[in-house]
């Protein structure tokens, strides 16, 4: 079977790129907005959301863990995300510090190439 793209598909193509979403987790506020004002500052991210009051239950170091956190929402194009994880690592205080990307399939376009836009290209 042959699919052919609607001109919508055939437009973003063109004008956005592949774009992520990455979830890291930050023990307080300050450390929150340090972390997301440096990723993007370095253009690492076109967005970060800080999300208060979040309660993480984790095993670590042989016993389960519960702590308060705060969760940054990153919006990235997906090629910088090897650059994005190796800035959290180097600006984080936990040993291990969460990142996880998930793809963005689909959304409002502008939006998708304002991303594109806020971002560089590696």
């Amino acid at each position: 079977m042959v699919r052919s793209l609607s001109s919508a598909q055939m437009e973003s193509a063109s004008t956005t790129v592949p774009s992520i979403v990455v979830y890291v987790t930050v023990p307080n506020r300050e450390a929150g907005k340090k972390l997301a004002g440096s990723i993007i500052s370095e253009k690492l991210a076109a967005c970060v959301n800080i999300v208060p009051g979040v309660e993480s239950v984790y095993w670590w170091e042989g016993k389960v863990q519960s702590d308060a956190e705060e969760l940054l929402i990153i919006k990235t194009r997906e090629s910088l995300l090897d650059a994005l994880t190796e800035h959290v690592k180097a600006n984080h205080e936990y040993d291990v510090p969460e990142v996880i990307a998930l793809p963005i399939k689909g959304g409002n376009l502008k939006y998708l190439e304002w991303l594109k836009n806020s971002t560089r290209e590696n």
